[in-house]
Parts: structure tokens; C-alpha cells; sequence
């Protein structure tokens, strides 16, 4: 009879030190899902930056207007 005693205390210590663990992981689960949604933006910012940086720059100017030039001398 103390045999089953002791039995039983045991699995309710194993029961108990288990869900105190799940419970340890289960709390810290969402700082985790946060922490890897701001790593996939910064690899995001990270390869759009490699790739601005690859593509040759346009050398454009602006048109310019008629109204620009100054009237001339008659």
C-alpha cells in the first residue's frame, strides 16, 4: 500500500515539473514568432538594398522648359 503511494506522488511530480515546462515554452512562444517576423523584414530591407545597389543609377536631367531662357535683345 505505500508502495502505491509513493507510485502515485511520483507521476503527479513528473505531471507537475511537465506542465510547468510546457508552460515555460508555451509563455515564450510568441516573443519567439516576433523575433523571426522582425528577421525576415530585416533580410527583406537586406536584399532590396543589395538590389537598388546593383542596378546602374539613370543619369536623366531634367527637360528643359522654354520658359527657362532668358527673353533676347532686339
Amino acid at each position: 500500500m505505500d508502495g502505491t503511494a509513493i507510485i502515485i506522488l511520483a507521476i503527479a511530480g513528473v505531471v507537475s515539473v511537465l506542465l510547468f515546462a510546457l508552460k515555460g515554452v508555451l509563455d515564450q512562444l510568441p516573443e519567439v514568432f516576433d523575433s523571426a517576423s522582425r528577421a525576415r523584414d530585416a533580410w527583406k530591407r537586406f536584399k532590396e538594398e543589395q538590389d537598388e545597389a546593383a542596378m546602374p543609377k539613370e543619369t536623366e536631367q531634367p527637360p528643359v522648359a522654354d520658359d527657362d531662357e532668358p527673353p533676347m535683345a532686339a
